[in-house]
This record gives C-alpha cells, structure tokens and sequence, in this order.
C-alpha cells in the first residue's frame, strides 16, 4: 500500500496513484495562467533537512494533527479530521460571511502566493488546496484561543464540547500537550497571511465595544502561546510584528532572536562589537605560546642537546629503549597499577594525559594496524564546540551565574571569572521547541545561526549528570524532567547541526572562558605535561636510558659493596624487632 510510506516520508502529500489528466491540468494552469507570484514571495515554509531529521524523527513529523499539506494524508494524523470540522462549523457561526465565500476568494487571489511559501511542489488541485488551509485555520485559531485568554489575565472555564477531550483550559492533557508540540515543527506550518485574513471576517470585540483588529488578536494569541513554550526568562521581550512574520514558528523564532529593529538597537553598535571580537590568529597563538610554562624553542634546545649526547654515546641502547618503550608489553605493564597510582593526590592533575599516553603507546606499538580498525566507522558529525565542561570549569575556578534573559544575554566577567547565563526552564516541550527552532535557523539561513550555536555551547559544557546537576544547583537549569541524566541526554542529542557556524557576542564569551581557563595552573600543568612530556618519545626514550644507567650503576655499585649487609644493618621501620 502506498500509505505505509508516509510513516517514514516527510513528503507525504505525493499520491502514488496519480490521475494523469487532472496532473495535465494542473500543470497547464501552473504554466500558463499563474503570474510571477512565486518570484515575488519567498519560500517560507520547508522540509526539514535530512541530517537533523535522523536524529529525532518524532521532534519535527506531527504525530498528533497536521497542519498544512506536508502531512494531511498520512492516516496517523488524518484522524483529526472530524475535530478540524467541528472546529470549522463552530468557526463559521462567528464570520460575517460563509465559508464557501472565503475559499473563493482565496482561491482566486491566494492560491498563487500559497504555492510559493511551500519550497516543494503541492500536486494537488486548487479547491483541495485552499478547502485544505481553510478548515486546518479554524482548528488552529480555535486551539489558540486559549493562549489568548491566558495572555489577556481571563479565565477560560471550558472548552467546546467538540474539543474538549483533546484539548485542556489547562494544557496538562496528553492530546493537549501533543497538538502543542505538533504546532510549532517546521513542517506543520500555515502562512500568517491566511489567519490574518480568515480572523478579519470574525467579530472580535473588546469590553468597551471597539472592535478589536485581526493583528492584534492574533498577536495576543501567538504571545500567549510564546510564553507557554518558551523556556527562557527574558526581563523585555522585543517588539515583533507580526506583518513581519511569515507563519506562527517565524513569529516565535523572532521573540527568542529578535532582530536589531526588534531590539531597538543601531547596526553600528553590533558593528562595535564585532570588531572587538576579532583578533589576528598569530597573535593568539604567540599569546597562548608564552601562557605555557615554558617556550617551546627552550624545552625543544634541552631535549636535543641531551638527546645528541645520548645518542652519540650508545646508539644502539638508545635505540633498544624506544622500541622497548612504544612495544604494547611495556603499554600494558604500565596499566597494571595506574588505578592506584592515579589515586594520589598530585598525580591526580596528570591522570588524563598519561592515560592518553598510554592509549598512544598501545597503538604504536602493533605493527601494522588493520585498515578497518583505524577508520571511525560512524558517520561523522559535525565538530562540538571547544569548551570545558562544567565541572572542569568549576574546578578551574570559573563560576556560574544566572541571568533572566534570553540567549544573547549570556555574559562572562573576566574580573570576577563568572560565567552568566541565561535561565532555562526544561519540560517535556523544550527539546522539540528548540529542534524545530535550530531546523528552521537552519533553512532560513539568514544571518548566524544563534539558536544552533546557543545548543552547541550548552552541548559543550553538559557532558555529564553532574554538569546538569550543578546547573540545577545554581538556578541556571529549572528541571521539569525526572532526572538530571536527561538534561544531560537532552542536551548532547542535540549535537547534530547542519554546518558549523560563528556567532560573534557568544563566541567572545566562548573565548574569554577558554583563555580563563587556560590560565589556571592546573590547566597550565597539564597541557605542559601532555605537550612535552607525554607526548614526547624523546622524552621517554631518554628518561628509560637515564633510568637503566642508574640501575647498571647500582648493580656496578652492589657488586663492588655488600648490599644486602648494608640492607640488613639498616634500622626497622616499623618498630618491631625479632
């Protein structure tokens, strides 16, 4: 059956059995009698790309109603179809004109500018088309009427009978809370121009009898419905309108990144900012260079200069303890007593770069790698963000702090060391709320991806349960889930971007903690450890021949001395005697 694929296929609305002369129709009226609208409105409304929609099918394909023509016919979401037309039929007792009226003329000044907003081709008539829209409208407007009143301080006591076991004044129901998330995906969107233009055939009246203005009804209704989903805690929210808009998840994307218009903020002042983020890469690097303990062309002079002289004096020795020392029985024998040896409080601060070390000699010792075992057999994914977690963060004295605001509010101050960010409430809508926000960003393309880059930084600095929980601890997390382990899971499932992208504001704040951290002496230590100790097999071939010299010496030294009566004569440590 040709329905079974529409589980899995995000263009649902394609018909195996297809009447070719209505296709013929459809395509001479296309050609033929449509004007230039398409050139003339920008596609809005699109499939979500394939690489965000395999990590998470059910975050972006409806599984309660759809909306538009992506999903109508996928039998899962067609169900709904009774409710849409109850909703209608209660719709249509509030126009000042019948439905039939409506659908016609859309038909003839719409249908054109419809087609546009979807980036794929509709292969469907143009009564289906709009009949379509405008029943899937008076669902919409209907669920939307409770955020309306929310946002307005009334109290909706019920519902319309006809919805009321799939929709809940208080938005706890299981069919409530799908429809909500089922709403704002990418590919459940209607273009904002038709729910203006259904909402201004509607009488809406305010107390005093003015008549309220389609806008400024439907603006009420996305705001309430922004601050139903929103997981942040912005002190001001931008001034959006709505005639800027093109459907209900552009409305959002603009409260949660809003544009220098909507921010009331001069271009000149982000030019500012730019040029203050931008640093030649040589300069980092000569600054990061004298950070360390000390210069590479110095340590480099000390390991040649001993390294000549050992190798002058006993090649072949020299020679014997390298192969020695990067064979995998010397790797293994060093694992045998790291679990201890690691416990001890100094050698705690080198623990990873030694396990590294030894990870290298394991693999340097096999003769001839196996091709297959050396490629990654994972499909790549796009490069994290360079960042501490949390709790390395934490323990490198960086602090955490929260602000209410939204994700361009995000601070570090250098003098105190305190990373602010803003809160973020976490519930059971968050994670397909900001899936379908990164998705869109994705689509949109047109500026930096904030929302990506914002779910990247979190990503990079939420690696474990622990990180999530100090989060939690500090008030910047606010957990509705069970557990902090699925804050974590949240967060690194969200890891997956199209492309990698450059956020200017966030990523001074990414480089300000990084040079922070880099700062501090356990992280100088490290890093010097790993870089010319560790990481050096001149180092270790000289440290093993200085090493077995000492020894040869002490057997040389035994063999001329009575060791073992000099061992004997020695007092008991530990206070017993025979």
């Amino acid at each position: 059956m040709a329905t079974k694929s529409f589980s899995s296929n995000s263009y649902s609305f394609s018909k195996m059995n297809i009447d070719e002369d209505e296709w013929v129709e459809n395509i001479r009226k296309s050609i033929c009698e449509h004007d230039d609208e398409e050139g003339k409105t920008p596609v809005s409304i699109f499939t979500v790309p394939k690489v965000l929609l395999a990590t998470d099918p059910e975050s972006y394909i409806p599984q309660q109603v759809a909306l538009g023509p992506f999903h109508h016919w996928r039998p899962e979401v067609y169900d709904m179809q009774r409710y849409k037309l109850a909703a209608a039929r209660r719709t249509q007792k509030h126009m000042n004109v019948s439905f039939e009226r409506i659908v016609e003329i859309m038909k003839k000044d719409d249908e054109a500018r419809i087609r546009a907003c979807y980036h794929k081709f509709l292969d469907m008539s143009g009564d289906a088309l709009v009949w379509m829209m405008v029943v899937d409208m008076a669902f919409l407007l209907e669920f939307l009427q409770v955020y309306s009143m929310k946002e307005e301080g009334r109290i909706l006591n019920k519902i319309t009978s006809g919805m009321s076991h799939v929709v809940d004044v208080t938005g706890k129901k299981l069919s409530h809370v799908t429809i909500l998330r089922d709403v704002v995906m990418v590919e459940n969107q209607i273009p904002l121009f038709l729910l203006r233009t259904m909402m201004e055939h509607q009488f809406r009246k305010l107390t005093n009898g003015e008549v309220k203005s389609a806008d400024e009804t439907l603006k009420t209704m996305l705001l309430g419905l922004y601050h139903e989903l929103t997981p942040f805690h912005e002190n001001e929210l931008p001034d959006v309108d709505i005639n800027d808009c093109d459907h209900l998840l552009d409305f959002l994307y603009h409260m949660t990144v809003p544009n220098n218009k909507e921010l009331g903020i001069m271009q000149a002042e982000i030019d500012v900012d730019h040029e203050q983020i931008t640093e030649d890469k040589a300069e980092q690097e000569r600054i990061k260079e004298e950070e360390t303990f000390a210069k590479k062309s110095e340590v480099q002079k000390v390991y040649n200069y001993i390294w000549n002289m050992l190798s002058k004096s006993n090649a072949g020795l020299v020679k014997l303890f390298k192969k020695l020392i990067f064979g995998r029985p010397m790797a293994l024998l060093m694992k045998l007593p790291w679990k201890i040896i690691s416990n001890l409080p100094l050698l705690k601060v080198i623990k990873e770069p030694m396990e590294r070390m030894i990870e290298k000699l394991q693999g340097e010792g096999d003769d001839k790698p196996d091709k297959d075992q050396t490629e990654d057999p994972k499909v790549p994914t796009i490069e994290e963000i360079t960042i501490p977690s949390v709790t390395e963060l934490v323990k490198a004295g960086i602090l955490f702090s929260p602000v209410n605001g939204g994700i361009l509010d995000m601070n570090f101050d250098n003098i105190t060391s305190t990373l602010y960010l803003p809160v973020i409430d976490l519930d059971v809508n968050t994670e397909v709320y900001l899936r379908n926000l990164v998705a869109y960003e994705a689509c949109v393309a047109a500026g930096p991806l904030v929302v990506a880059r914002y779910t990247e930084l979190m990503n990079g600095i939420i690696d474990t349960e622990e990180d999530a929980k100090y989060l939690r601890e500090r008030g910047i997390v606010l957990n509705h889930l069970k557990s902090d382990k699925e804050v974590a899971d949240l967060w690194n499932g969200m890891s997956k971007c199209v492309k990698l992208t450059k956020v200017a504001k966030m990523d001074k704040v990414i480089e300000d903690v990084n040079t922070r951290y880099a700062k501090t002496w356990r992280v100088k230590f490290s890093n010097f450890m790993n870089t010319y100790v560790f990481g050096s097999w001149k180092f270790l071939t000289i440290f093993a021949t200085l090493f077995m010299l000492l020894l040869t010496g002490l057997q040389s030294f035994c063999s001329v001395y009575s060791c073992a009566r000099v061992f004997h004569q020695l007092p008991d440590i530990q206070g017993g005697s025979e």
